[in-house]
């Protein structure tokens, strides 16, 4: 039979579209902006020079300097987003490689500004902060001389600044690779329709009763991995030694210091999340043999993973459907959160919904502080962690519009270790309220696994990446050659540490490490693993807690940047710099399993 094709962006209704006519009515209207700015680069160089005269000078080269970042991260939204709706469109490309070329315009235009603040004498400087002229920019001003030992002369920071475009280079391909050029072949459903197998929707086949489209559909996915396996093992090298090659020309020690240092985390959260899982891996184990026993199977295989545990639960709803039953689940946020939530999904039309062709795969939440929190969606009815993303990435958005409402613009944007926990937050949301209401033992079987399956996705998984991360740039750090035999040497042996002795590991799996995207933003996927932590353990003090409670974690998501993310998770009552919350998590964790065990004897 012929295999059925994706839609085309034409073939979306418009109320499934996001709508960025708020950022931009017409493209020409974009042009004009672009062009606006690159000549109002040239106000830069009326401050080059004068930072040590006087506070007034630092204060109006940060005002000048504040505008073009507010106008040019207006400019960067609108073209990723056009470009991410499809990744084929090449006018949307040209756009796209226009706007990061003009950010490395910009950052060479202002790259004198850190050079001068750093060279004015700490005594003098300490005046100048003292002086209400500068009382707005304080605190951004401390947190620009906290990189004095890693801030180099002028002309270095400009040459620097220069190879921003260069540096994209691996993840842009990769980007390119993974999303446009990648065919992951075809398979024939339960009814033997032929289905084209795409990022999108290979999760879902994922959750197939048949094992033999599982099977099929997996070892088909990463034969395309396979194919490509030594330009995926180039590209994640060369991104590595670009992360190497900054990170020591900074004065950092690591490629993790220098990841870390940008937020003020302490080493010591990454490694406490690590030893924390490792002493803790029994209960995943324990749920492995379950799965395995449930399904009645002789092996289990990775693509045994998302399969449900409860065969007769169809899973059916739309998109607004999908919305109503988030926002029912987030009352206890009140009024004001969930209908800016409800109108943003379905009314303003935040979301960008349904798969389409050269569409970006995934999901995630973005915008800038003059734009509304858009959501990038590859929706599928059929699938519930389609709901669980969208409550997801509304978590962002409500976190972004929160933010923004609250603080001025240079304080607006949170940091990403904080980034993750409002998301979460509301993924825990929605399974208390779906387990609360009249549902049969296998929706709760269903839903309890569900939340197993993400927390060892979120937790195990994603701590597993971090590790992975965190070994292979110490070795390349350490002038280790990073081959293709090498990058698959250090993830095999991950896989069988955290999978166990009750798993079968088929080879094809250690090409894995070559399809996560995260890889590229060095150091990011421990926040997931700590955002989740952060998030059942507020979700828990908000949904058992008061007013006080409540209001504590309203006022971090305003919080914005206004202080650093530990300091925001502290005064929303969780303390990260301890393992405790990691520990809460894995021992909900592991309750969930021994629920699991008792409703399935």
């Amino acid at each position: 039979m012929e295999a059925k094709t994706l839609l085309t962006r034409k073939d979306i209704a418009e109320k499934a579209k996001w709508n960025l006519d708020g950022l931009y009515l017409k493209e020409s209207l974009w042009q004009e902006d672009i062009k606006q700015l690159k000549k109002d680069l040239a106000g830069y160089e009326s401050f080059r020079g004068t930072l040590a005269n006087s506070a007034g000078n630092i204060k109006s080269c940060l005002d000048f300097d504040n505008n073009i970042s507010r106008t040019i991260e207006k400019l960067y939204t609108y073209a990723h987003l056009r470009n991410d709706e499809d990744k084929t469109h090449s006018k949307n490309q040209s756009n796209f490689e226009k706007i990061v070329h003009l950010h490395t315009l910009v950052a060479q235009a202002n790259s004198f500004i850190p050079s001068e603040l750093m060279a004015i004498n700490e005594d003098q400087m300490d005046q100048f902060l003292e002086d209400t002229e500068l009382s707005f920019y304080k605190l951004h001003l401390e947190r620009i001389l906290r990189y004095r030992k890693h801030t180099l002369s002028e002309k270095e920071e400009k040459l620097l600044a220069s190879s921003a475009e260069i540096a994209r280079t691996a993840r842009d391909a990769f980007e390119m690779l993974d999303n446009a050029d990648l065919k992951l072949g075809t398979v024939a459903d339960e009814n033997g329709t032929e289905i084209v197998i795409t990022q999108g929707n290979f999760q879902s086949i994922m959750q197939s009763q048949d094992c033999r489209v599982r099977k099929e559909s997996f070892e088909a996915f990463y034969t395309a991995y396979s194919d490509h396996q030594y330009t995926y093992a180039s590209l994640l090298a060369s991104n590595i030694k670009k992360d190497i090659f900054y990170a020591r020309e900074k004065n950092y020690s690591s490629v993790r210091e220098k990841s870390m240092f940008s937020e003020n985390i302490p080493v010591e959260v990454y490694d406490n999340l690590i030893t924390a899982v490792h002493d803790n891996m029994a209960p995943l184990h324990k749920y492995f043999v379950l799965r395995k026993n449930i399904l009645k199977l002789d092996q289990l295989h990775i693509y045994d993973m998302s399969v449900p545990l409860v065969k007769d639960i169809q899973w059916h709803v739309g998109y607004e459907d999908s919305v109503i039953k988030i926002i029912d689940s987030l009352v206890r946020l009140g009024p004001e959160y969930t209908e800016v939530l409800r109108k943003g999904l379905i009314e303003d039309r935040w979301v960008d919904r349904y798969e389409s062709n050269g569409k970006r795969s995934g999901a995630y939440s973005s915008g800038c502080y003059d734009s509304n929190p858009f959501i990038l969606m590859n929706y599928r009815e059929d699938n519930i962690n389609s709901m669980y993303t969208l409550a997801h990435e509304a978590g962002h958005s409500m976190h972004s519009f929160l933010s923004r409402k609250a603080q001025p613009y240079l304080y607006a944007d949170y940091t990403i270790f904080v980034a993750e926990v409002a998301s979460t937050f509301n993924e825990v949301l929605l399974t208390k309220h779906l387990l609360l209401q009249d549902i049969s033992k296998s929706m709760k079987i269903y839903l309890i696994c569900r939340e197993i399956d993400n927390l060892r996705g979120t937790l195990f998984r994603q701590t597993m990446f971090a590790e992975f991360e965190h070994l292979i740039y110490a070795a390349a750090e350490n002038d280790q050659p990073m081959t293709l035999d090498e990058f698959k040497e250090i993830y095999r042996k991950l896989l069988e540490q955290y999978f166990g002795e009750d798993v079968f590991l088929d080879n094809c799996l250690t090409l894995e490490c070559f399809r996560i995207p995260h890889f590229y933003f060095s150091f990011y996927v421990y926040k997931y693993a700590t955002g989740i932590s952060a998030a059942y353990a507020l979700a828990d003090m908000v949904s058992e807690g008061g007013t006080t409670e409540l209001n504590n974690y309203l006022n971090f998501l305003k919080g914005g940047g206004s202080k650093y993310p530990i300091d925001l998770l502290k005064g929303a009552g969780v303390e990260m710099t301890s393992p405790e919350p990691i520990l809460i998590a894995l021992k909900k964790f592991s309750v969930l399993v021994d629920q699991l065990e008792a409703l399935t004897n």
